[in-house]
């Protein structure tokens, strides 16, 4: 292959590549400088000419001539005199000689390699181009085609047949796409991995919807109207607060649009995303008045220390504020920035009375579950046995085992209290004690106790005793059942006996799916 044919496929590979005329010639001439390295150890005294229209290539090597029997020489920068005069009869000492080199030169390998370097550099360079093109780009809505639908996400293809990936996690849980649907996205970010750019788009992202919300509604686009704040449940509920720039201007409105022509369009692209626009104001007890909507808040109580808020409603208005699965009241923590306590009106014939915080029950159950309830507005004990547990099972991630000895366990807290310990009895000749173990057993699992009388010379003693097994970690129990037993019933949300004595030995053998040996070994250490 000759300088000229290689040029002329280098050139019109670069051509396709989009590649301009300046970066094509400084590719050539770095390539060609590295055949001169690997051939002569240095470029130093080489000149590279490439006239990339004719297709012309020329290599000058310059070297310094010296005397024959010079006592110090160097082949690589000078040339002795005899030599030069073969190029030119004319050279003297110390003059400099210009010889041409040919490619054919440095042989058929070397230029095979050098074409397929040119190849890889505009391949390199096309990639950073990409790259830099996109990383200027974010932000930025696009518009793109489906190409391949994958296991964790789809490759989309631009107008410019770029691919783009659109992960499974950046997509609206109601998304389905198929090959050849055109989807809409921003630009989240732009990463090179292994040398290859990766341009990741996202539906779920805020700014998504802000982008949306300035494509439909042209108020906002002239910056007549500003979006203070954005905050999603992706494909489930948003939350976006605006401010008019014109008195003239009601935001809320504009951006709902006649009849919702305006803000239904953005319903449908987020696949039925509920969204409550809500008029920004500085007055913050109106703004959380506003955001916990369409709740009716009767007072509202701000502690600016530790960014909290207590808001009292009226009991039918209590669900409204939470929302479902606890969305509305986390969205407009979010949105306001403080974090909100819901608390129930109480009526003229209620007495408000004692109640306990749900964390104070961390040392029965884990925090993760705990948090699950308060996670959804349930911040004590009432409030969270003031819901059905089927309720309980739905908002949250808890299952229906858990939930029930929760709320088992809140309740015989409230009955302890409410209990008349402490208060003189009447002697009885007799004193029963009953066993209460809170969990369907059979009757060999225990023996019956028996009953025994109070010498007639004692005090009486209480009426009846109830000892009851509960609030005891499994973990206490290491030294009888091995760990990796103890974190199989973990891991099910048996984290106490209470929790394993609740349910039948079937069901602790189905939730477990521990050997029934095996379960019946812990459930003899733990009734114990």
């Amino acid at each position: 292959m000759n300088s000229m044919e290689l040029i002329e496929s280098f050139k019109e590979f670069a051509k396709m590549k989009g590649i301009d005329r300046p970066t094509m010639i400084k590719i050539l001439e770095d390539v060609f400088k590295t055949m001169i390295r690997k051939q002569y150890g240095d470029d130093a005294t080489f000149d590279v000419i490439i006239n990339v229209d004719a297709g012309d290539l020329e290599i000058w090597r310059y070297r310094q001539i010296v005397a024959d029997d010079a006592e110090e020489f160097d082949a690589q920068t000078q040339i002795h005199l005899t030599d030069a005069k073969k190029i030119e009869e004319d050279f003297e000492v110390d003059e400099e000689v210009a010889e041409a080199v040919e490619i054919d030169f440095f042989g058929r390998r070397m230029v095979q390699t050098a074409r397929q370097t040119l190849i890889q550099k505009v391949k390199d360079l096309e990639k950073k181009v990409l790259f830099d093109q996109y990383k200027e780009r974010v932000g930025e809505l696009i518009m793109g085609e489906v190409y391949q639908t994958l296991g964790r996400e789809l490759i989309i293809m631009d107008q410019d047949d770029n691919e783009l990936s659109l992960p499974r996690t950046e997509m609206i849980s109601k998304d389905r796409y198929r090959k050849g649907d055109h989807v809409r996205a921003v630009i989240d970010r732009v990463e090179m991995n292994n040398n290859n750019p990766k341009i990741v788009l996202s539906r779920t992202s805020p700014l998504f919807l802000r982008l949306l919300f300035e494509q439909e509604v042209p108020e906002i686009f002239d910056g007549l109207i500003a979006i203070k704040n954005i905050v999603r449940e992706p494909g489930e509920r948003a939350k976006v607060s605006v401010e008019s720039f014109d008195d003239r201007i009601d935001p809320v409105g504009a951006c709902v649009g006649m009849r919702g022509s305006r803000i239904h369009s953005i319903v449908r692209e987020l696949q039925n995303e509920n969204i409550d626009v809500i008029n920004f104001t500085e007055n913050l007890d109106l703004l959380i008045r506003r955001s916990l909507s369409p709740a009716h808040i009767n007072t509202v109580k701000i502690n600016e220390e530790e960014k909290r808020v207590e808001v009292v409603l009226p009991k039918d208005q209590v669900s409204l504020a939470i929302g479902k699965g606890g969305q509305n009241i986390k969205l407009a923590s979010m949105l306001v920035g403080y974090e909100i306590d819901v608390f129930r009106e109480l009526q003229e014939h209620e007495v408000e009375d004692f109640d306990i915080d749900l964390m104070e029950f961390n040392d029965v159950f884990d925090d993760w579950m705990l948090l699950e309830l308060k996670n959804i507005g349930l911040d004590t004990a009432k409030a969270v046995l003031d819901h059905e547990v089927n309720e309980l099972v739905t908002r949250t991630d808890l299952e229906e085992e858990m939930v029930l000895a929760i709320m088992h366990t809140l309740r015989k807290e409230f009955e302890e209290d409410n209990s008349p310990k402490n208060q003189p009895q009447e002697n009885n000749d007799d004193e029963e004690i009953e066993v209460d173990y809170s969990g369907d057993m059979d009757d060999e699992d225990f023996e019956t106790p028996t009953s025994t009388a109070a010498p007639a010379t004692e005090p009486a003693a209480e009426a009846e005793t109830t000892v009851v097994v509960e609030g005891i970690d499994l973990g206490n129990f290491a030294s009888d059942i091995e760990e990796w037993i103890i974190d199989e019933f973990k891991q099910v949300g048996l984290t106490t006996v209470e929790s394993v004595l609740a349910i039948t030995r079937e069901e602790v053998i189905e939730k477990t799916d521990l050997e029934d040996e095996t379960v019946d070994e812990v459930l003899q250490v733990i009734k114990k």
